[in-house]
């Protein structure tokens, strides 16, 4: 998948940006507590925890919102593997992702031990069994057999990687949640929104991180 591989450009404060779709990675402000209060709050997260719980996501980037969740599971006293599956069509190398982790140095105790363990695939650690599905998400998630309780819908931006937020892959999204399970968005457009509500999600706009006003939050009915 040499060919697959994420192109990036980084900034002066170095921020990895896509080449291919022209949008940072994650917030230019403080990518650690948009992580924080897109995903993690939009999710009812960390109070949901439970041994067994599995989130799923689109777009595994840096693997910031992973570590992130995994570090919240293991300062709340989880001791049984978090499971995580992330849908990836162009994966990031893993010096790349160092590079970008290295801005969070309150993770590196996560990132190290991850880093440590990442074969490109799959991290198998007592605390956490996470799995990244390499291709694009509307092929590979139709034919996955998990089911989340929670999803971080992280795309990069709808006008820019507009594949990611398809009805047809909320639809697939639907299909793969639990009941009462939840998602979340750092976007408010209006036809994610849709998307989300005709797959059976209760659909809720609610305040962004930083720059952004709205963000959204949905309850799977």
């Amino acid at each position: 998948m040499a060919d697959q591989r994420a192109q990036l450009t980084w900034t002066d404060d170095q921020i990895p940006v896509s080449d291919r779709f022209d949008d940072p990675y994650y917030s230019l402000h403080n990518g650690l507590e948009e992580t924080r209060h897109v995903f993690l709050a939009g999710n009812d997260l960390p109070v949901r925890f439970a041994p067994g719980f599995h989130i799923a996501e689109l777009g595994f980037g840096t693997g910031l919102n992973m570590l992130t969740v995994w570090s919240e599971w293991e300062r709340s006293g989880q001791t049984s593997p978090l499971y995580f599956s992330s849908f990836e069509a162009f994966p990031m190398a893993s010096a790349d992702m160092r590079r970008a982790l290295a801005g969070f140095p309150e993770l590196q105790p996560w990132s190290d031990r991850f880093l440590t363990h990442w074969d490109g695939h799959k991290c198998q650690l007592e605390t956490l069994q996470l799995r990244v599905i390499q291709g694009d998400a509307r092929a590979t998630l139709p034919a996955w057999a998990g089911i989340a309780d929670a999803w971080f819908l992280d795309g990069f931006s709808p006008a820019k990687n507009p594949e990611l937020w398809g009805a047809e892959l909320m639809q697939d999204v639907a299909q793969h949640t639990a009941p009462g399970g939840t998602a979340a968005t750092y976007t408010a457009a209006g036809f994610v929104r849709r998307g989300l509500q005709e797959a059976g999600f209760q659909v809720m706009r609610t305040s962004g991180y930083g720059h952004k006003r709205h963000m959204t939050r949905a309850v799977k009915l």
